[in-house]
């Protein structure tokens, strides 16, 4: 056993116990969740139902409604619209690279509250009394899979279709660098499961609806390159989601429509806010740590996917970020 899976199973130990230790638990993943929070959201819950723990799913955000299939993914809470009436003691984030992504739900935790961290960020800074962080996965479900592995329980097909589902959004339908043998072990296994693979991936990957298109059009419009074309951007304005009838989940995917042109190297995506702030989503071929870059500007992420919020007029934070991408890949 390497040094790095010594410290793994220390960890899983440790967060088990955690989970074992306590009774009452709130979870909670990152603000605007997307396929890995939510499926490790609900995973926690049906790992937690099979200790005999109690436990209340919440989320700053409301979930996507094409994740509505998942298993007491109709359970989460939207605290952004109804608030929490008590305090929790005994916490589980899930996905969350860093504690200001829990958002608005850390209103909610005690004073003297525990918390277990479960993320596969390599920016995670570890905040967490109890910490089960493995960088080198391709999702968190994937360290959630270990987890229960780790307690000696089975998946059944509701919990096998949370796993497969954060896999599969998390690495791009299994296309990503991060779709590793472990990755399509799991998948194999959960295959044998009974979780319809095929029908995830096209109503997860292919499917689209008619004001999700109206918005890539207007993405699409919009879209500019720096002069070496390397770089591409294209930006969503406030207006643009209520006049095409689009809902915020619409947007994932949208930035890799910049990034898959030939020759261009990191694409990126501003999500223009109404209140001044401007949400940046980057990608990168692989040339470019675009989490190092995120992290100029307060966010993080990895090394091909990251994300960060700048405060600004549109063109300046639209200047300031490429010209950072501009140096990273000068360097």
């Amino acid at each position: 056993m390497t040094e790095r899976s010594a410290l793994y199973e220390q960890q899983l130990s440790e967060a088990y116990a955690f989970l074992q230790d306590g009774d009452d638990f709130l979870v909670v993943s990152h603000v605007q969740p997307d396929g890995d929070a939510i499926s490790s959201t609900v995973l926690i819950g049906w790992l937690l139902d099979r200790l005999g723990k109690r436990a209340v799913l919440v989320n700053e955000g409301t979930v996507p409604s094409r994740l509505g299939y998942l298993t007491l993914a109709d359970t989460i809470q939207t605290v952004s619209e109804r608030p929490l009436e008590r305090t929790f003691a005994r916490i589980v984030s899930v996905d969350c690279a860093d504690y200001r992504r829990i958002g608005t739900v850390s209103g909610s935790f005690a004073p003297d509250a525990q918390l277990l961290n479960i993320d596969h960020h390599p920016t995670n800074d570890g905040f967490g009394a109890v910490n089960l962080i493995r960088p080198d996965a391709a999702a968190t479900v994937e360290i959630l899979y270990d987890l229960i592995r780790h307690g000696g329980l089975a998946l059944d097909l509701e919990a096998a279709t949370a796993v497969y589902t954060g896999l599969l959004t998390d690495t791009g339908g299994f296309r990503y660098s991060n779709t590793t043998s472990h990755v399509m072990e799991i998948a194999s296994s959960l295959l044998q499961i009974g979780v319809r693979g095929h029908q995830l991936a096209q109503h997860l990957l292919e499917k689209m609806t008619m004001p999700q298109l109206k918005l890539l059009q207007r993405g699409l419009s919009r879209l500019s390159f720096n002069e070496d074309g390397r770089i591409s951007w294209l930006y969503i304005e406030p207006t643009d989601l209520e006049e095409t009838g689009a809902a915020g989940e619409d947007l994932e995917g949208l930035v890799n429509y910049a990034l898959n042109v030939e020759g261009v190297e990191v694409g990126i995506l501003f999500k223009i806010g109404g209140d001044g702030n401007t949400k940046v989503s980057l990608r990168s071929a692989g040339k470019a740590d675009v989490a190092a870059i995120a992290q100029q500007f307060g966010g993080g992420g990895h090394v091909r996917a990251a994300g960060c919020r700048l405060e600004g007029q549109t063109p300046d934070v639209i200047s300031t970020v490429v010209e950072s991408v501009r140096r990273s890949l000068q360097s």
